[in-house]
C-alpha cells in the first residue's frame, strides 16, 4: 500500500515521513493554513530520496505558474484540486493527480475521460478544498467505474481508520493530512502510526 503524506512544509518531518516509509509527500501551494514557501518546499525536497513523490497541490492555478513552481522546487507530480478543465491538464508536462470531493458514482464514472492517471477521492469541501479532515461513506463508492485510474483515497483517514479504508476501497494509495497532526501541526508519532497501520492491511492481505 502506498501512502501520501500532505501538508508538509517542514525539512524535519518530511525526511522523517520518508524515513518511515511515506511513498509520496505534499506541498500545498494554494490558499490553506498548509501552504508553504517556495524556498522551503525546494529545501524539504532536496533531502527527499529519489523514489518518493513529490506532489504540488495547486488549485485553479494557471499553467505557466504550475510549471514555474515544479521546476524551481522539484515536483514530480502535480495534484489539481479545482475545477481545471482536461485541456490544461493535458498541458501540464508532469503526471497529475485529479482530486474530487466525492459526491456520487456517476460523477466518478465521468471521471474515467478525465486525462489524468491518478484519480483523488477526498472528503466535503470546508473553508480549504482539501485537509479539511472530514470522511465520506466509504461504502457508496463504486470502484469498479474507475476503470483505468490508479485511485487515491483521502478525506478523514488517521491511523484509527485507514485499515477499515483500505480493505473497503483498496486503493492505489492513501493520503492523509489533518489525521496525522496534533494541535495543526504535523505530528512524527502519528505519522509512524499510520504508515505503520496502512502498510500492514496490505500485508495482511498478501498472506
Amino acid at each position: 500500500m502506498k501512502i501520501k503524506i500532505c501538508g508538509i512544509t517542514d525539512v524535519e518531518t518530511g525526511v522523517k515521513a520518508a524515513e518511515y516509509g511515506a511513498d509520496a509527500i505534499g506541498f500545498v501551494f494554494a490558499e490553506s493554513k498548509r501552504k508553504v514557501a517556495e524556498t522551503t518546499a525546494k529545501a524539504i525536497i532536496d533531502r527527499l530520496p529519489q523514489e518518493v513523490f513529490k506532489v504540488g497541490v495547486f488549485v485553479n492555478e494557471s499553467g505557466e505558474e504550475i510549471e514555474r513552481i515544479a521546476a524551481f522546487v522539484g515536483l514530480t507530480h502535480i495534484q489539481l484540486h479545482g475545477e481545471e478543465t482536461a485541456e490544461m491538464c493535458e498541458s501540464l508536462t508532469l503526471p497529475v493527480i485529479k482530486a474530487i470531493n466525492f459526491q456520487n458514482n456517476e460523477r466518478l464514472a465521468e471521471l474515467n475521460t478525465y486525462p489524468s492517471e491518478f484519480l483523488l477521492l477526498d472528503g466535503p469541501k470546508g473553508k480549504y478544498r482539501g485537509g479539511n479532515g472530514t470522511s465520506f461513506d466509504w461504502k457508496q463508492v463504486d470502484t469498479n467505474v474507475l476503470k483505468e485510474k490508479k485511485l487515491i483515497l483521502a478525506g478523514g483517514l488517521n491511523p484509527d481508520n485507514v485499515e477499515s479504508a483500505i480493505k473497503m476501497i483498496n486503493p492505489y494509495m492513501v493520503d492523509v493530512s489533518s489525521g496525522v497532526e496534533t494541535d495543526g501541526i504535523k505530528d512524527l508519532n502519528k505519522i509512524k502510526k499510520f504508515i505503520s497501520q496502512a502498510k500492514s492491511s496490505r500485508q495482511e492481505e498478501v498472506r
